[in-house]
């Protein structure tokens, strides 16, 4: 495949491995922050001088920024050219990681991880719609499963790495191992991309991007801050929610009447494809974070599992990602890609309801092959999801359309996350409640220990009562995941399957 040079000139060769191998280690970092640093959190807080309040933001000042800057995508890669979008968000975010490393307070770090979210969050869409334009749709599935993989994997081993980072040399080095992975990208990206023309035509509205920043920047941080601060019971949640909607209002009410000048390409959701594709992958970020948000806890906090240990028995669901996504990736050309959507989203729901199972004590294999289930299942998901979602879609799109796709998913990861925190802890008090209603001198049990008068029985059967709460309460969102998982499996009779076009068409898209 030789497309034309920007100049129409000559001709470059297109190299696809390398294009792929420097896209993927972008991609890869920018994953990997967005879990990398919560295990050194403890670390920088005594580092930095910070409360249990405020290191919170060195995580949530990035989660908020790349949330806000990722609708950016589509506007910029036309006025700048993707490769050029690429390369700027690249050297950014390698620059903005060695200062996150460098800082000795936390006013630097937070500024730090605000310019590291903003700088990524083209990261992630960029490369899915690279990948798309480079290869022809016969391999389509097979780029998306080596896209899925840094995806999905990145989050998985982002706790595991940076808890050994952590442990071996010290917090900073989870910041400082980005340096090189970025160099070597930003060499790729700038010597094997060809460069597309830009579109100096290309309008910013200034007003719909202004209320759907404002509105994704509250939720954002009603969702972080929500269970901490009692949700509507504090005045900051409340604000931060009347804001998100009444901007998202606005930006509703401007994008229905700005017409083709609007921020949001409304086109967009005129592919069914696409539309019912958000929609999935909300539901996937949901269920996907909210289990890493919920295991790693819940192994160390009532089965008393270190850190490294817990790292090593949730790191194996990547490697049934990875190895589900390798698989999809091939089997895309023999079935429908539909076929393989449901039995992904049944192997998932298989997976959740092995977890609704778990008991106060469980061997290490209980939580791996859970685990490794749930991860292939998400796998088999991820690549013909993908691939549907933007099977239809024009390649005039795709930018806007791969933003889209990736700030659902994220949003759909907040919002997950913040359920079931908030869940397992009033289930914990509700069920305490209902358990230690037992503990009563008319229980022929209790009398012994009652009559005994030993504060310590009582202090240990108290504990007992609060782990066996907490189990319950996990068990329940456990349900929940499933329950969720299992109905949104009809809407996959809403997706087309994938047209039948020359699939040498798209190897040329990346010149448009």
């Amino acid at each position: 495949m030789s497309p034309e040079s920007p100049s129409g000139s000559a001709t470059v060769p297109l190299n696809r491995p390398m294009i792929t191998i420097s896209i993927m280690l972008a991609t890869l970092i920018q994953t990997l922050d967005s879990t990398i640093a919560n295990v050194a959190l403890p670390h920088m807080q005594g580092s930095l001088s910070a409360s249990q309040d405020e290191i919170t933001w060195v995580l949530t000042s990035y989660i908020v920024a790349a949330a806000i800057a990722t609708p950016l995508t589509g506007w910029l890669s036309d006025r700048l050219s993707v490769k050029r979008l690429l390369a700027l968000s690249i050297a950014g975010f390698t620059v903005a990681s060695a200062l996150c490393g460098l800082s000795e307070t936390l006013p630097q770090i937070v500024g730090s991880r605000l310019l590291q979210g903003i700088f990524g969050a083209s990261l992630v869409p960029l490369s899915q719609s690279i990948l798309l334009d480079i290869n022809p749709r016969e391999k389509q599935g097979q780029a998306m499963a080596v896209w899925g993989m840094g995806v999905m994997v990145g989050p998985v081993l982002g706790p595991t790495l940076g808890g050994w980072l952590t442990d071996s040399y010290n917090w900073r080095w989870v910041f400082f191992i980005n340096v090189p992975i970025g160099a070597f990208a930003l060499f790729g990206v700038l010597t094997f991309l060809p460069a597309r023309p830009t579109r100096h035509d290309a309008k910013f509205d200034l007003f719909g991007f202004a209320t759907l920043s404002l509105a994704i920047g509250a939720l954002q941080a009603m969702l972080d801050r929500g269970e901490q601060l009692d949700w509507f019971g504090s005045h900051e949640i409340v604000i931060e929610a009347l804001a998100a909607a009444i901007s998202f209002a606005f930006f509703l009410a401007h994008t229905a009447t700005a017409g083709k000048t609007s921020f949001f390409r409304y086109e967009l959701l005129k592919d069914r494809n696409f539309a019912t594709g958000i929609f999935f992958i909300f539901v996937i970020g949901a269920v996907m974070y909210a289990t890493r948000a919920l295991l790693p806890p819940m192994l160390q906090n009532l089965m008393n599992y270190p850190v490294a240990t817990t790292g090593l028995v949730t790191a194996p669901s990547g490697a049934g990602t990875m190895v589900a996504m390798l698989l999809a990736g091939r089997l895309l050309k023999r079935l429908d890609a539909r076929l393989i959507l449901l039995a992904g989203f049944l192997i998932s729901a298989f997976a959740l309801w092995q977890m609704m199972h778990y008991t106060i004590v469980l061997a290490e294999s209980d939580i791996v092959w859970p685990g490794v289930v749930q991860g292939f299942g998400l796998g088999l998901v991820f690549v013909p999801l993908s691939t549907l979602t933007f099977s239809t879609l024009t390649p005039a799109l795709r930018a806007d359309g791969t933003a889209t796709y990736s700030l659902m998913r994220n949003i759909g990861s907040s919002i997950g996350i913040s359920i079931v925190q908030t869940l397992m802890t009033r289930g914990t008090q509700i069920a305490h409640a209902d358990l230690a209603a037992n503990v009563n001198p008319f229980n022929p049990a209790m009398q012994p220990m009652l009559a005994n008068g030993s504060h310590y029985d009582i202090a240990v059967l108290n504990q007992s009562i609060t782990q066996q709460a907490s189990m319950i309460a996990y068990l329940n969102d456990f349900k929940l995941m499933f329950v969720a998982t299992l109905l949104v499996i009809p809407l996959v009779l809403l997706i087309r399957p994938a047209r039948k076009v020359d699939g040498e068409t798209l190897a040329h898209a990346v010149m448009d």
